[in-house]
């Protein structure tokens, strides 16, 4: 079984796969100076609960965009796990899709590894959309290259923002409104209205801007733990797939796998 790790700015993900079926996985806040040892007690306990144990699993694949966070990741599978983690983007695992942008070194592990699987599973142009710390838009064409995309603030750093520069402001859930309404009656309507409305008008302005510059037909692929937030109240997404960097991370793996053995 793969062990794959899939490190974020606020959370870091774990995933016990069996080519791309996921067994289990599990969500630690991100913190640089957490250590192997840590890891190992915590993660140790949660393959137990699952029925699994740490000799379950024979490779580890890490994609991070967190740089101070990978040296105790790696020491977490040289240690406990007996075996060297490939990274992906390395020299041992390369992305294998053209990178047709101004700076091709610096797309992030979450958006190649989302490109890989949403090409790999979906034909003709596509705008992947993932909620994560940040809301990223990438355009990926027909034959799978990387063409650019769109940077945006994330719903809770938008949020927490509100909150702490404005001192009378409540911090609030973030949840779709109970109805369609954009005139708010109280404070905490109005905030919901502007948190949540405001960006579903952001993505449906975004991605309609994208379609017109495309000039293709296009696939909009939702992924990220908010995705389902927003499809409830958005008919913009073609798919919603939650698990889409994971399964990235589990492509990228057999394939340096087939390229390793060949």
């Amino acid at each position: 079984m793969l062990l794959a790790i899939d490190a974020g700015n606020t959370n870091i993900v774990f995933a016990l796969m069996e080519g791309e079926t996921i067994h289990a996985r599990w969500r630690i806040a991100t913190d640089p100076r957490r250590t192997a040892d840590e890891y190992a007690v915590w993660l140790s306990q949660l393959l137990a609960l699952e029925g699994h144990q740490r000799s379950d699993v024979d490779g580890v694949m890490i994609g991070t965009v967190v740089p101070r966070a990978l040296h105790n990741l790696q020491v977490l599978a040289r240690k406990y796990f007996g075996t060297e983690p490939v990274i992906a983007g390395s020299a041992a695992a390369p992305w294998g899709f053209p990178l047709d942008v101004d700076e091709p070194q610096n797309l992030g592990a979450d958006r190649a590894l989302n490109v890989i699987a949403a090409h790999a599973e979906h034909p003709g142009d596509l705008i992947v959309i993932d909620f994560g710390t940040a809301t990223t838009f990438d355009v990926v064409d027909f034959r799978g290259a990387y063409k650019g995309g769109i940077i945006a603030p994330g719903i809770n750093l938008s949020l927490d923002a509100l909150v702490t520069a404005a001192a009378k402001l409540p911090r609030i859930a973030i949840e779709a409104p109970a109805d369609s309404t954009v005139i708010g009656r109280n404070t905490v309507s109005q905030m919901h209205i502007g948190i949540y409305w405001g960006y579903v008008a952001m993505i449906e302005g975004l991605v309609a801007r994208l379609k017109q510059e495309i000039g293709r037909p296009v696939k909009v692929i939702a992924t990220g733990g908010l995705a389902i937030l927003f499809e409830q109240r958005t008919a913009v997404f073609d798919v919603v797939e939650a698990d889409l960097t994971l399964r990235g991370l589990a492509m990228l793996w057999a394939r340096t796998h087939i390229a390793a053995n060949a």
